[in-house]
C-alpha cells in the first residue's frame, strides 16, 4: 500500500512532537522528515521524497509564506498544508494567492487534520470552516478585481503599482517621465475606476490581485 510522505515544519518544539505523535499512528501516513524553520524545510527537501508538507506560519530564519513563495516556484507538484494559529484574513489571503493547498487553525480536531491531509493528497484543497469564508471571499473579490483590471491601461497598472510601493507622485512622474499632472489624473481615474476612496484602498486592491508579488 502506498503511504502519504509527509514532513511537518513547526518551531514549537511540543507541538511538532505531538503532531508526529498523531501521525505516526496512521497507517496511511509516513513521516520523512521534520523541521523548526523555512531553511531546513528546502534543505530537506533537497534529499527527501514527500507528497506534503505540513506547515506553520511564524518561524524564525525563514518563514511559512517565504519557503511556500519558493517551494511553489521550485517545487510545483508539491502540496502545502498550513497548520497555524494565525486568522488574520489579508495574511491568509495572500497565502490563498501564492497556492496552498490547505490551511487549518492548530485547534483543530485529529480527525480533521486527517481529513484534510486525505483531500489535498487526492489533488483537492481543504480549508477550515473559519478559513473557507475567507477563501471564498478571496475568490470572490479576485474574479471581480481582475475583471475590472482588464479594463485599465498599461501605463494605469504601472501608476497602481508604483503607488502601492509608496512611491510619491513626484517620485513616479520622474520614473514614468511623464508630469505630476498627469500622474494625478492618472491616480483620480484609478480611484474612479477602482472604486476606492484613497491611497490606501489602491494598495489594498494592489495587494488583493498580487501585483505586488
Amino acid at each position: 500500500m502506498n503511504t502519504t510522505k509527509i514532513i511537518i515544519a513547526d518551531d514549537h518544539t511540543m507541538f511538532l512532537e505531538g503532531i508526529m505523535s498523531l501521525l505516526n499512528n496512521v497507517s496511511e501516513i509516513e513521516i520523512v522528515g521534520k523541521a523548526v524553520n523555512g531553511k531546513e524545510v528546502l534543505l530537506l527537501l533537497e534529499k527527501t521524497k514527500t507528497d506534503i508538507i505540513v506547515l506553520d506560519i511564524s518561524m524564525p530564519e525563514m518563514d511559512g509564506i517565504e519557503v511556500t513563495k519558493i517551494i511553489k516556484k521550485k517545487y510545483s507538484n508539491l502540496k502545502i498544508l498550513i497548520l497555524s494559529t494565525h486568522s488574520n484574513s489579508q495574511m491568509i489571503a495572500k497565502l490563498i494567492r501564492i497556492g496552498i493547498d490547505g490551511y487549518l487553525l492548530k485547534n483543530a480536531e485529529k480527525d480533521e487534520l486527517l481529513y484534510a491531509i486525505q483531500k489535498i493528497n487526492l489533488g483537492e484543497t481543504y480549508f477550515s470552516k473559519e478559513v473557507a469564508i475567507i477563501h471564498n471571499e478571496y475568490e470572490t473579490n479576485f474574479k471581480q478585481n481582475l475583471a475590472t483590471t482588464t479594463e485599465l491601461s498599461n501605463r494605469e497598472k504601472e501608476i497602481l503599482i508604483l503607488i502601492a510601493k509608496q512611491y510619491t507622485a513626484a517620485e513616479i512622474a520622474e520614473k514614468t517621465f511623464i508630469s505630476l499632472n498627469t500622474v494625478n489624473t492618472h491616480k483620480r481615474n484609478l480611484l474612479s475606476k477602482l472604486n476606492v476612496k484613497n491611497t490606501a484602498g489602491l494598495v489594498k486592491y494592489a495587494i488583493e490581485l498580487g501585483l505586488l508579488d
